[in-house]
């Protein structure tokens, strides 16, 4: 096995990992629950009078789900399809345009992250820490992971890809599940974040987040290429010393932008690793952008934009402090960010002014919005799913 942190070094026994995984999970668990948000004192939203209503929205379907859905597990948009997973361990497909069910099945057992599929084969990883691959509901293969994982599987060129919560990597093959190959997290981290990380394909890499870096590795040996840094720890203690890479990134050809857990948000180009710029930022949860700008949301709410070619900040609003905003989606013209009052927010990506905003049910919004089929679905932790369409 290889490693992140050491090349050369070789692998610790996978018992060892896999207790050491166990207890670093636990102690996170607690670092959750530690926000602002929480206790009796904890601030009051700011009111956001009438709707403006710059944009012509309405709501064209909503499909119940059965089960609640919890919080990170992103939903998986592939062509016009959006698939969801809730509570029970099932796994719901939807037509993005009529909300429409294309496909269910239920693993048996609760999942950990939202699901990976390349169209054909969909992978899952159970709170059991099973792997499993379907194909058509059915189960091809599974296979015991030694640690939990908080990052949806990639699916991509006939082989799963899996980060584990500690930053190791697997690759497996994606009709048997044999092991192709597999790369140690950093050793000298005594916490790890219970949410997704960085986990995708650029060009000929697989782009992965590693603490505070990005890094490159090459899909079919798992050797790193190049490591980024984005941030590095700092403080006093294990909390403020976090610096992990947290999902979702925006990727814009061979840019790649991401944030650092209540550290910085920057860009990399990819083609060479160059780190385009960083810029301080408190945030937990990742990134949106286009061609011109990045768009994040600091764990106050206050909404931010920064250019994509140097980092210089654009705009910022603090309207939507203390509403638990979600990561934002880029939609036309505007920014769209949800929150833990069932509110989703559509701002104008010049400016970060409101253009409108849509309600959903008051359980709170489980995860980012997405966009299938030219509708703007938006996934409710009390397993109501809606669709809103432009006018």
């Amino acid at each position: 096995m290889k490693t992140f942190a050491h090349p050369m070094k070789s692998a610790a026994p996978a018992a060892k990992s896999a207790a050491r995984v166990l207890m670093l999970t636990a102690l996170t668990a607690s670092l959750a629950a530690c926000s602002m948000f929480s206790g009796k004192d904890k601030p009051k939203p700011m009111d956001l009078g009438p709707n403006p209503a710059k944009i012509a929205v309405h709501q064209a379907w909503t499909v119940k789900l059965g089960s609640e859905v919890p919080l990170a597990m992103p939903a998986l948009v592939q062509g016009n399809n959006v698939t969801v997973v809730t509570k029970d361990g099932s796994v719901t497909t939807l037509d993005g345009s009529t909300g429409s069910q294309v496909g269910k099945f239920n693993v048996g057992e609760a999942l950990t992250t939202g699901v990976g599929s390349d169209g054909q084969r969909t992978a899952v990883v159970t709170r059991s820490n099973q792997l499993m691959v379907f194909a058509e509901g059915k189960q091809l293969w599974k296979q015991t992971l030694n640690a939990a994982v908080y990052t949806p599987p990639l699916v991509a060129g006939g082989r799963v890809f899996v980060m584990s919560a500690d930053r190791s990597l697997a690759a497996f093959d994606g009709n048997n599940g044999r092991e192709l190959w597999s790369v140690e997290g950093p050793s000298n981290e005594p916490l790890i974040l219970r949410q997704p990380g960085v986990l995708q394909a650029v060009g000929n890499n697989l782009v992965v987040g590693v603490s505070g870096r990005l890094a490159g590795v090459d899909p079919d040996n798992g050797s790193v290429r190049w490591m980024a840094p984005l941030a590095a720890p700092r403080g006093t203690n294990d909390v403020e010393r976090l610096v992990d890479l947290v999902g979702p990134v925006s990727r814009v050809d061979g840019s790649v932008c991401a944030r650092a857990f209540q550290a910085s948000v920057g860009c990399v180009d990819v083609s060479n690793a160059n780190v385009r710029w960083t810029q301080s930022s408190k945030g937990s949860d990742g990134v949106a952008g286009d061609a011109q700008a990045v768009f994040g949301a600091e764990s106050n709410g206050t909404v931010q934009a920064w250019s994509r070619n140097d980092g210089q900040r654009l705009w910022s609003i603090d309207k939507l402090q203390y509403r638990k905003l979600t990561a934002p989606l880029v939609l036309g013209r505007s920014v769209v960010l949800a929150d833990d009052f069932g509110t989703v927010h559509m701002l104008s990506r010049e400016d970060g002014s409101a253009l409108a905003r849509l309600e959903t049910d008051k359980a709170g919004v489980a995860t980012s919005p997405v966009v299938a089929a030219n509708t703007l679905v938006v996934v409710s932790r009390s397993g109501t799913v809606y669709g809103f369409k432009p006018d």
